[in-house]
């Protein structure tokens, strides 16, 4: 015997899952945590200071989408960003010595962060700075997607070169 078919009202076929749809699923994974991204950081200042620039540049996301913002303009995808650092940071004395320090963390859902902090360069010539950082969680783990790095300006004009 063959029973009735139960119509379904259409508010409830919109909660149900549809294979064909282009959206993932909603995270069961723990929001970010900052521990998380700190770990991140000092992954990135140790290999900094020990001048490894495969191991620094690691903590970024590898896709042609990850932007930084810096002085010189944007640069877009993780080989240009090696590149630049590269060039802009050739040795150990142009490196200098990184520290890293987390000024606010606010969690963006659960598969995202925005990152506040400082960094300084100890070296002869030191320097200093803010950044802003999207941190995200992709297929490659938790990565940089977005860094937006500030150097600081002296605080008094003479020590600017200007009067």
């Amino acid at each position: 015997m063959l029973r009735p078919v139960t119509r379904l009202p259409v508010a409830l076929l919109l909660l149900l899952p549809c294979a064909c749809s282009s959206h993932p699923a909603p995270s069961q994974e723990a929001p970010i945590s900052r521990r998380a991204v700190e770990t991140l950081l000092e992954d990135q200042r140790q290999a900094w200071n020990r001048g490894d620039w495969a191991g620094f540049i690691a903590g970024y996301w590898d896709h042609p989408q990850l932007t930084f913002n810096g002085a010189s303009g944007i640069t877009r995808g993780r080989k240009n960003l090696l590149r630049r650092f590269q060039e802009n940071y050739p040795d150990a004395a142009a490196r200098g010595v990184l520290t890293f320090h987390v000024l606010e963390f606010r969690p963006i859902g659960r598969s995202a962060a925005l990152v506040l902090g400082r960094y300084q360069l100890d070296r002869a010539t030191p320097d200093s700075g803010y950044f802003s950082l999207v941190v995200e969680r992709t297929p490659q783990g938790i990565k940089i997607t977005h860094d937006h790095t500030s150097q600081s300006l002296p605080l008094y004009p003479a020590q600017r070169g200007t009067t």
